[in-house]
């Protein structure tokens, strides 16, 4: 494994791969910064520091590259560590657009190289055990549902000269915060058909939103609410999904277990079923190390890997839709937005990404 970036999101990769010591070796990092890349190398076993990307994959070989760079980075070094034959484990965003998505996978080939993203909140024990419960049928069909990513940055955490901006971030808090929990409700709920959306950029100096609300249908009828904000005070992560027979409420910030997950049952649901639904049979939290678990396995099995391909790419569709929705007035659905539409090569619906 190669590690590309070392800023602070690499800490949560080498922690991810120190869990699998037994199968992965960090064999060196890349950075522009040679003191942070020499930091980060003198915390692993053995990791050589590079400063460039084709010298490191030329030397190196590695089988897995593991990438935590900016978003506007992302296409050009994931193309070249799959061009190279390594798999690809990046940060989301993925990229800034459906049109760079579809530009970087393209160098994946059948049975491997695959470029898969890091979306670790649909992992862990407690969601797949939701998944698992509403497959079965035990909690009914799903009807309502709320995914709220509320947090708070000031105005240093925009000084970072890449953040904030449509050509460098590709987003706001949808795109660089919000993500995650709307994958979750995408991976929880399936197929969205149409989303209505509204965006403001009430508080921060930037080109980006700083708060989006959207309405979604979903291809099975239910109906959410979803929103991102980095103007709220009072942190939180939170899906509630109403089902015919009890809601269940996921409460958390950067990550959860099975503590974080209520479930209350209609009134006339037996005591028996609700205690099913609070054990699942393990109780691992999301992590990096847990959502990394299924992409090493996938790696040795030869096999497309979990939140790679249409999977990776559902979540991003999603944004671009509530971006379009946004700039628009109108309701936009899956599918609509193809090499023709201005949203699809830049979220901000423009050339080059220059929406104020």
């Amino acid at each position: 494994m190669a590690v590309i970036g070392t800023g602070a999101i690499a800490e949560s990769h080498r922690t991810a791969f120190e869990a699998h010591h037994e199968d992965v070796d960090i064999v060196a990092a890349a950075d522009v910064d040679e003191a942070r890349v020499a930091a980060f190398c003198a915390g692993t076993e053995h990791a050589k520091p590079y400063g460039d990307l084709d010298v490191l994959l030329a030397e190196q070989e590695p089988d897995l590259v593991s990438i935590c760079t900016p978003p506007s980075l992302h296409v050009e070094q994931t193309k070249k560590a799959l061009e190279s034959g390594a798999w690809v484990w990046c940060e989301k965003p993925p990229c800034r657009s459906l049109a760079e998505y579809d530009e970087m996978t393209v160098s994946e080939r059948d049975g491997g190289p695959y470029a898969a993203f890091v979306y670790q909140q649909r992992s862990g024990s407690a969601a797949a055990h939701f998944r698992d419960l509403l497959a079965g049928g035990e909690l009914g069909r799903p009807l309502v549902a709320h995914c709220q990513t509320t947090w708070y940055r000031d105005a240093a955490y925009y000084a970072v000269p890449w953040r904030g901006r449509w050509e460098t971030e590709g987003g706001g808090p949808a795109m660089g915060h919000g993500i995650h929990q709307m994958d979750l409700l995408l991976h929880l709920l399936g197929d969205w058909a149409e989303v209505r959306a509204m965006t403001a950029r009430l508080v921060h100096d930037v080109e980006t939103e700083d708060v989006s609300t959207a309405l979604v249908r979903f291809e099975s009828g239910a109906l959410a609410t979803v929103v991102n904000s980095v103007l709220s005070p009072d942190e939180v992560s939170r899906i509630r999904i109403d089902c015919e027979l009890a809601t269940t409420e996921l409460t958390h910030l950067y990550g959860h277990g099975v503590k974080d997950w209520r479930y209350t049952p209609a009134p006339h649901v037996a005591e028996d079923a609700v205690e099913r639904w609070h054990t699942p049979a393990d109780d691992v939290d999301s992590s990096h190390a847990a959502a990394f678990s299924p992409i090493l396995a996938a790696y040795r099995a030869g096999r497309r890997p979990p939140c790679s391909g249409d999977d990776g790419r559902q979540v991003l569709e999603f944004i671009a839709a509530l971006y379009k929705s946004a700039s628009t007035g109108v309701g936009v659905r899956r599918g609509e937005i193809g090499p023709g539409d201005a949203f699809y090569r830049s979220m901000a619906g423009v050339e080059g990404g220059a929406r104020g």
